[in-house]
């Protein structure tokens, strides 16, 4: 069992909606292998499952960074 912490990851749709959620590495590459198709692809994330329409997805952003507040690298 690994420690993975959850990446934050942006969603957005047709009409310039967006949904930010933190998904697992494991939930981000079946979105992204089930991205060009068509229907419904459910999604767990921290707060919850989400329900897709792959249809409306424009682009999947993926944060890689940590965020750091403050001066340093």
């Amino acid at each position: 069992m690994t420690n993975e912490k959850p990446q934050r990851i942006s969603i957005g749709f047709a009409g310039g909606q967006a949904l930010s959620a933190r998904v697992k590495s494991d939930e981000l590459v079946a979105l992204r292998k089930a991205l060009g198709t068509v229907g419904w692809h459910e999604m767990k994330a921290e707060d919850g499952t989400v329900a897709l329409d792959l249809a409306k997805i424009v682009f999947v952003q993926v944060n890689d960074e940590d965020h750091r507040v403050g001066f340093g690298t």
